[in-house]
């Protein structure tokens, strides 16, 4: 099955509808698994929502037959990002700095957020697991973000959460996502 032609309902909606059918398709389903990430932060009192999430789901929902989409690129692909940012703090000396936000752009940050990106793009690239969400999420942990040990498992759990969510509605309206790619 190609990109073109996904199945099950997604199929439908772009032969009924064309682009508004899928549109229609992207937009419930990202509606639905975002605000499921967000329900799940306010009951937890943890950020469930953070920038990479939207992207993610739109891969989910807009072309989840590409490679970029599948369940283990993702989960891999934010794995990767998270370390790498996580690592590029250190290596710069940024753990108990401000955000970015607050203190500003420093050759430091500049050096761990270039390094942090390009080391996910290695690193994904030597896996063989295109997923380019997981370049926002390094950022947001090498810029400041989101950077206590809780912020890291909880953007980790999220994104578990999202890909749970995201391949269990498409499977339950017939859309296969492959999960290995």
């Amino acid at each position: 099955m190609s990109e073109q032609q996904p199945g099950g309902l997604l199929g439908t909606a772009e032969k009924r509808a064309g682009r508004l059918g899928g549109g229609a398709y992207a937009f419930v389903l990202s509606l639905a698994v975002l605000a499921g990430c967000g329900l799940v932060g306010l009951l937890v009192e943890q950020p469930f929502l953070f920038p990479s999430l939207g992207p993610v789901a739109m891969l989910f929902f807009e072309s989840p037959r590409l490679p970029s989409a599948a369940p283990r690129n993702t989960l891999a692909g934010h794995g990767v990002a998270i370390l790498a940012g996580a690592l590029c703090l250190l290596l710069f000396g940024l753990t108990d700095d401000p955000p970015v936000i607050q203190q500003g752009l420093t050759a430091a940050r500049i050096g761990a957020a270039a390094l942090s990106v390009a080391l996910t793009a290695l690193v994904l690239k030597l896996l063989a697991a295109p997923h380019p969400p997981a370049g926002a999420t390094t950022l947001i942990v090498s810029l400041g973000l989101l950077t206590s040990a809780s912020e890291l498992v909880t953007m980790a759990l999220s994104i578990v959460l999202l890909t749970v969510l995201g391949v269990a509605l498409n499977r339950l309206f017939g859309v296969r996502q492959p999960l290995w790619t």
